[in-house]
């Protein structure tokens, strides 16, 4: 059945919006007459929105917004929930589309619905947004509905979604005042080289005196900032854009993986949160049912950094030929000690999906510890390195002064 978009006044002369499913926009016509809202407009949601590949979150992006990871696992939640109370499938998501108040994600649910009505299945209707729904998302499903326990999957999903961002939004959460106190350090230094120093700079010149190495370093800078910012900041956008052209690349970014990873402290914070992504996405994966080399597969694209999918798909491999997990990626020697241990006693014990899963806590607990006790050395460093950057301005223009009292006595 066609889902309609329509824009409408309802009995007190409001405007209102949604959308609504019916044989045809005559039928959409009646039907919403009959719950006394009156139509202005009315147009079909296009099909256009289950297109294939990559560009199906950025069509909806461009037209209707983008549909954030909070909105799906808050959908995914309350599918599970109606689902484990009883709903039929088609009858869960037809409440849920008119519960969302995202437009974008309600449009998608929409075609989810319709192509459930239509004798799709779920997994198939979900495959139609891989910008929306990663193949994770969808290969989860499918298990769920082939094994009967796709509320259960729904779940759990959910609380993968929910980890995840709740990990997400506690990193923010703390490099947030660092990264405050870094700009607002940056506008004080381009105020005070940019309306302080040229004022003093000119009470300097007007006495005719050579001033010290600082204070004429001072003044120079200054002026180069007055005189070319246009400059300094199109090389900074030509520095950004140059950044993101090389890390399209497979070469740029596999060299720029491999930079990071390899960075003091930031490899190692990257590297665990990578690895306890590829474990708890893993784990959840062979959990429901999937195929180890299928859920390889699946995995390798959310590691995220180069060399770890690199060592994921020759694992691959080195599985199909009958090589255990832990050997075949420990050929490579990418990721972390503990990890692997983990991995091995979950191979040789039979648990390997809850291994996993503890991997991925234990690495996650250890990333937001580290990142609080980064953060709460930040702060006193930057306000150490401000104090001697403003400092250093402050004295370059004392010393002048001091030469002048020096020739008064």
């Amino acid at each position: 059945m066609p889902v309609y978009e329509y824009k409408a006044l309802n009995e007190k002369g409001k405007r209102v919006s949604g959308i609504v499913d019916a044989e045809s926009p005559a039928a959409a016509r009646q039907k919403l007459r009959a719950s006394r809202i009156f139509p202005v407009s009315i147009a079909e949601v296009s099909r256009l929105l289950q297109g294939t590949g990559g560009r199906s979150l950025g069509f909806l992006s461009v037209l209707f917004g983008r549909i954030r990871a909070s909105e799906t696992a808050v959908f995914t939640r309350g599918l599970a929930t109606l689902l484990g109370a009883g709903f039929p499938l088609v009858r869960a998501l037809e409440t849920l589309v008119f519960q969302t108040r995202s437009p974008a994600l309600k449009k998608v649910m929409a075609n989810v619905k319709n192509l459930v009505v239509e004798g799709n299945s779920f997994a198939d209707a979900l495959s139609r947004f891989p910008g929306v729904f990663p193949p994770l998302y969808v290969n989860m499903a499918r298990a769920g509905e082939a094994s009967g326990t796709l509320e259960i999957v729904l779940e759990r999903l959910a609380e993968m979604m929910e980890s995840q961002l709740d990990l997400n939004n506690r990193i923010r959460s703390a490099l947030t005042y660092p990264v405050f106190m870094a700009l607002l350090g940056t506008a004080v230094l381009i105020f005070l080289m940019t309306a302080i120093v040229p004022n003093i700079a000119a009470v300097f010149t007007e006495m005719g005196r050579v001033l010290p190495a600082p204070t004429r370093l001072l003044i120079g800078a200054s002026d180069l900032i007055r005189s070319y910012w246009w400059l300094i900041c199109l090389l900074c956008l030509g520095a950004w854009a140059l950044f993101f052209k090389i890390k399209k690349s497979p070469r740029g970014k596999e060299g720029i993986d491999r930079l990071i990873l390899r960075m003091p402290l930031i490899g190692f914070l990257v590297l665990r949160l990578a690895t306890a992504r590829f474990a708890r996405t893993l784990g959840s994966l062979l959990e429901n049912g999937v195929p180890m080399l299928q859920a390889l597969d699946i995995v390798k694209n959310v590691v995220g950094y180069t060399p770890l999918a690199e060592a994921v798909k020759s694992g691959i491999q080195d599985v199909e030929k009958g090589s255990a997990l832990t050997e075949a990626l420990a050929v490579h020697g990418v990721f972390p000690d503990l990890f692997m241990q983990m991995l091995k006693v979950g191979e040789q014990s039979g648990k390997l999906e809850a291994m996993l899963e503890k991997t991925a806590v234990i690495y996650e607990k250890e990333v937001t510890a580290q990142v609080t006790r980064i953060t709460a050395l930040l702060e006193p460093v930057m306000i150490l390195v401000m104090g001697v950057i403003v400092g250093a301005i402050v004295l370059s223009i004392c010393l002048p002064i001091f030469e002048m009292n020096q020739l008064v006595f």
